[in-house]
């Protein structure tokens, strides 16, 4: 009976003082009076707690009273619901971040590390490949970042006028210490007193809808070939170490082993609404000039991307096909080019297996990286291509899975040119397991190999082990 009481008479009280003020000021007065109560024992913990959660309630029930009833708030009622909506945070559905005033700020990001022992050929004459990815030199161990430096990005979007719209960017640093010479991803530096590199990969603005598509102008990952690495299981790991003696900010993972890398790049690009399972992209690029060459180029780089996926069944599928196309202006001396690609690849799933295949040719583009070897000196284009295949099985927490790829180069008409590569190749066995739903545990070795044109060739061993986190 006494419980009674003390309820009635707060609850008589809070209407009260709801009588004389507005109804966001009138619920912050309540729960700051059923706080006092509490405190001073005449209301229980229990007690508490019911009327504080009827009294939050209570804006939503006169919100759907009024709806129902068709009666229209009072201007004043009106005003102030609105000002309470534009100030309350809210989280979002999905992800971390929140809402506040219709517009959503959201963080996502990774931090990975490993301890990678790299076995180098020990070196020699009959070792030396120029643009080989094999360790050459000795032995060497390292904590370092694997494929993938952390990363840290930030997206905030909204709606106005129709169009979704956004600001999205994108922080990769390292955990290990470079020169800073030739930017953020340069020579690494394992001395004292040396500080690791930020690399700004990613900032760009879009705006879409649901029947018009998304376009996006800014900094961000490229068509051609993204779609390999993005595949790739060595994304999550290591791979092929490269410069493990002072690692920078990433290795190579199959980077010139199977694919060329795609690379961020500045662009303005178009994305298609999806029709069914297909889905495609076109776009205007930076023109990136020839490595080691000078270059005025008049005409922008294009690239373009269709994707079809399909789920049913228990079967999964995920096709695509990419290319790419730019012009290269040389100047004292140097002849013009066109440079020019495509690629093709399939992911097929089915229950926790999957299987992967990927193949891309090009002229003019090079190797390893966009347009990195891909003339001779005297401005002739030489061909590359490449492929690798890729399989992975679950078993509940645990992931195995194994791949083989390899890149070609070939020699310019008319070149002469011995120690240039003619390919680098490797095979990738890895273990996985998810610890937690942030954080994955793996297990990599990688065996390297790397030939010439006259059969120099160097071969190298990998082994990583450490752990990647995703948020």
């Amino acid at each position: 009976m006494r419980s009674t009481a003390r309820w009635l008479s707060a609850t008589m009280l809070a209407a009260c003082l709801t009588g004389f003020a507005t109804p966001a000021s009138a619920q912050t007065a309540t729960l700051d009076l059923l706080q006092k109560l509490k405190e001073k024992g005449i209301l229980s913990d229990e007690e508490y707690d019911a009327l504080a959660a009827r009294e939050a309630a209570a804006p939503a029930a006169a919100t759907a009273a009024t709806v129902t009833t068709g009666t229209p708030a009072s201007p004043q009622q009106a005003a102030a619901q609105a000002l309470d909506d534009k100030r309350t945070v809210r989280m979002t559905e999905s992800g971390i971040g929140f809402e506040m005033g219709g517009v959503q700020l959201k963080f996502s990001g990774s931090v990975n590390g490993f301890y990678v022992h790299d076995n180098g050929d020990s070196g020699g004459p009959g070792s030396t490949v120029v643009g080989g990815l094999a360790t050459v030199g000795g032995n060497s161990s390292s904590i370092r970042n694997g494929l993938l430096p952390g990363f840290f990005k930030v997206d905030v979007t909204t709606n106005q006028g129709g169009w979704d719209v956004g600001a999205h960017f994108g922080m990769y640093p390292g955990i290990n210490s470079v020169t800073g010479v030739g930017g953020a991803n340069s020579a690494g530096s394992p001395t004292a007193l040396s500080t690791a590199g930020i690399d700004f990969r990613q900032t760009y603005l879009t705006f879409s809808k649901a029947q018009f598509g998304e376009i996006k102008i800014g900094r961000d990952i490229g068509l051609f070939a993204s779609e390999a690495i993005l595949n790739d299981i060595t994304l999550l790991a290591s791979g092929t170490p490269a410069g493990n003696v002072a690692p920078s900010n990433t290795t190579l993972g199959r980077i010139g082993i199977g694919y060329i890398y795609t690379d961020f790049q500045p662009q303005i690009t178009y994305t298609s609404p999806k029709f069914g399972g297909l889905q495609f992209s076109a776009g205007v690029f930076q023109p990136l000039t020839t490595i080691g060459e000078t270059e005025y180029n008049d005409t922008p780089g294009f690239q373009g991307k269709i994707v079809y996926d399909y789920a049913g069944g228990g079967f999964g599928a995920h096709v695509w096909a990419s290319g790419i196309i730019q012009s290269h202006d040389g100047i004292a001396g140097s002849p013009s080019y066109t440079g020019r690609a495509f690629d093709v690849g399939a992911k097929l799933t089915a229950g926790s297996a999957s299987l992967l295949g990927y193949y891309y040719m090009g002229t003019g583009v090079g190797t390893t990286g966009l347009f990195i070897l891909s003339t001779d000196a005297l401005g002739r284009k030489r061909d590359s291509n490449g492929f690798y295949v890729q399989g992975t099985y679950g078993i509940g927490k645990l992931t195995l899975g194994a791949s083989y790829g390899a890149s070609y180069l070939d020699l310019a008409d008319g070149e002469v040119n011995p120690t240039l590569l003619d390919n680098n190749s490797s095979w990738v066995g890895q273990v996985r397991y998810g610890l937690t739903s942030w954080v994955t545990l793996l297990g990599e070795y990688t065996h390297t190999r790397a030939e010439a044109q006259n059969n120099n060739r160097a071969t190298s061993d990998a082994l990583a082990l450490g752990a990647i986190l995703f948020f």
